[in-house]
């Protein structure tokens, strides 16, 4: 079975092409970051528009790569939410049309659902059950994976989500955006005795997150400067801060995984989301499982953003699962807001 994924829920837009037999075949993906970039985050009016844009040509050119001609597409998975509902409209729509054109079997597939699977794409992959970190810019949660469509959630962020709280530190340093990935560069020439930040809830005894005190914190230490301007903060200053930011949520987030591990008995930890690109959270992660005898599995670099390719496997893993899902109603809606334990089993 020939998969087609469509991804559109926020700034970046993906096609990709799964074969249930021989893998992924091929992928294309075009991120919105430059053109955000000058207003400091998404513009949902704007990711829509270009979303409209991108999305035939880059179906023409995953169609290409995998030279394969689009009758041969068994079935069409879209991401039907969570996300910007402008964004998942261009997609769903596209979806849809597409399918109505070819009489294909149509599927919605939940967002966060491609993101805990995604490390399956991996060349080695985790065999259920496992635990998940899915962390990123909207999400920060803490689950029990059985299978597909089964997921217990045992914790979450109470405010901003890790990824959030990485951009907005970035931005209070003047990195622009996005500036997770700045930040997290800056820190490695930082000195990890210069601040000392909170940790957030590290001895709450649950599995929940929050970060907005750690970014209040950091724009205390902003404020606090003796030059009071950010853009006259010393270079090696503004890396000590970084650093102290970075070590901090790395912390938190290490410290709840150990214990999520030890309260489940698991053997198997996934990270998904794209904070689990992370040089330091990686590193960090590796070092808590060598001495604590688990597993970690990280997505391929490439899908830890949102992609095309975790949609058209999620949609895969599914459809081969309950072919009852193949479904030819070409009606469509989205759910900008779908709690994943609104999901069911396959």
């Amino acid at each position: 079975m020939i998969v087609l994924g469509v991804e559109s829920s926020c700034d970046e837009t993906g096609f990709a092409l799964y074969d249930t037999e021989r893998g992924l075949l091929s992928h294309a993906l075009h991120s919105q970051v430059a053109m955000h970039e000058e207003y400091g985050g998404v513009v949902p009016e704007l990711a829509s528009r270009d979303h409209i844009r991108r999305a035939i040509p880059l179906l023409d050119e995953v169609l290409k790569r995998a030279d394969l001609p689009a009758s041969n597409i068994d079935a069409i998975a879209y991401t039907q939410g969570p996300g910007l509902a402008g964004a998942l409209l261009v997609g769903s729509s596209v979806a849809c049309s597409l399918a109505l054109a070819l009489d294909k079997p149509v599927l919605g597939v939940h967002h966060l659902e491609g993101h805990l699977l995604s490390p399956l794409l991996a060349s080695e992959r985790p065999e259920f059950p496992f635990l998940a970190l899915l962390v990123s810019g909207g999400h920060t949660q803490l689950m029990r994976v059985d299978g597909v469509g089964s997921y217990t959630l045992l914790g979450e962020t109470l405010d901003d989500a890790a990824g959030e709280a990485f951009d907005k530190s970035a931005k209070l340093l003047g990195l622009g955006y996005p500036g997770g990935p700045a930040i997290s560069r800056l820190a490695e020439f930082g000195d990890p005795t210069a601040y000392t930040l909170p940790r957030p809830m590290l001895h709450s005894k649950d599995f929940n997150f929050s970060f907005s005190g750690l970014k209040t914190a950091v724009l205390t230490v902003v404020k606090n400067h003796e030059e009071k301007v950010i853009a006259n903060i010393c270079e090696q200053d503004k890396a000590n801060i970084a650093r102290g930011f970075v070590d901090a949520i790395v912390d938190v987030l290490t410290a709840k995984c150990v214990s999520a591990m030890k309260h489940t008995g698991l053997k198997r930890l996934v990270i998904a989301g794209g904070v689990g690109a992370n040089k330091q959270l990686r590193e960090s992660l590796n070092a808590a499982a060598a001495k604590r005898k688990f597993k970690v599995y990280y997505p391929e670099l490439e899908f830890c953003t949102d992609n095309g390719a975790m949609i058209a496997f999620a949609g895969a893993m599914r459809l081969e699962r309950n072919p009852a899902l193949a479904q030819r109603d070409y009606a469509f809606t989205v759910r900008p807001r779908w709690p994943l334990d609104e999901l069911e089993a396959a």
